[in-house]
């Protein structure tokens, strides 16, 4: 089995509200070993705007392709320290960006992204698509398509999909289940429109989990827990 985890590094700030939090990252390395040593096939698509607030800037006047740029180059910092948490838990892992700065990580190359997957090694993907204008979710669902992953797993603060906010809603709905054409018609922000068509189209399996329940990631790759998005 193929999965591609995407991780909110929101939510591994945990408590610390300006920087991630080494103990959750640590907790979370080792939640990823159990995967890991099940021999199951594992890339990761990190997003954080912890260094850089992208959008405030953007929404001040800044050219938004400068703005892009700006985010993803904070955000080496988490990918780096990503890797640093594997390995330490004794993870094989390699960094592939799709911006090359060869003294950090590899650049990015489907066939050999394949290759490490077949030897067993965590794969995180670095400066998602180096594309403006593109959300994570671009780099996400292209990476799943590109390495033919079985399913895609989203990790945040919350528990299922709901339609509306759940702490500011006390009538909001909880979903289980949802095909693709009902995220589409209801407007459910599950993750980018534009990209969720794509991977409608290509019929993938998406799961969203919180990250703070104990096993959560290895529990939506077994059974049939957290809320499914499919045909």
């Amino acid at each position: 089995m193929k999965v591609l985890l995407k991780i909110s590094w929101e939510a591994l700030q945990w408590e610390n509200t300006h920087w991630i939090d080494p103990k959750f990252l640590k907790s979370l390395a080792l939640e990823l070993k159990e995967i890991y040593d099940k021999n199951i096939s594992l890339a990761i698509v990190l997003w954080g705007w912890n260094i850089f607030r992208w959008i405030s800037w953007a929404s001040e006047g800044m050219d938004r392709t400068a703005a892009d740029y700006m985010w993803m180059l904070a955000t080496i910092m988490n990918w780096v320290a990503m890797q640093d948490a594997l390995e330490s838990v004794w993870i094989q892992t390699r960094l592939m960006s799709a911006l090359d700065i060869p003294e950090i990580w590899e650049n990015y190359i489907n066939r050999r992204w394949i290759r490490h997957m077949e030897k067993g090694r965590i794969v995180i993907c670095v400066a998602w698509t180096w594309n403006p204008f593109f959300t994570t979710d671009t780099a996400w669902v292209l990476r799943a398509l590109e390495l033919w992953c079985d399913i895609m797993i989203k990790a945040t603060k919350v528990d299922w999909v709901y339609d509306k906010d759940p702490k500011k809603f006390s009538d909001a709905i909880l979903y289980k289940k949802l095909t693709y054409d009902e995220v589409i018609k209801r407007d459910i922000k599950v993750m980018d429109q534009t990209w969720f068509a794509l991977a409608k189209e290509w019929k993938l399996k998406l799961k969203i989990v919180n990250l703070f329940k104990k096993q959560a990631i290895l529990n939506a790759i077994n059974w049939d827990e957290w809320t499914l998005v499919s045909e």
